[in-house]
């Protein structure tokens, strides 16, 4: 006699799936936007290093 499936348990494997994926890719959203953020913040500092470097009377 065949087993009878177990629709619940595919279910709950295809829902798993689903949220990891959708966690991975918030996950490299969020990545991307700190590395976004983190090289602006070190062009700004970089500028405004060079722009007190130049301003300071020697």
């Amino acid at each position: 006699m065949a087993r009878p499936t177990n629709y619940n348990q595919e279910r709950r494997d295809r829902d798993r799936a689903k949220a990891e994926k959708q966690a991975a890719k918030l996950a490299a959203k969020a990545e991307a936007k700190e590395r976004k953020s983190g090289t602006e913040a070190e062009t700004t500092s970089e500028a405004e290093t060079e722009l007190s470097v130049g301003l300071k009377p020697d």
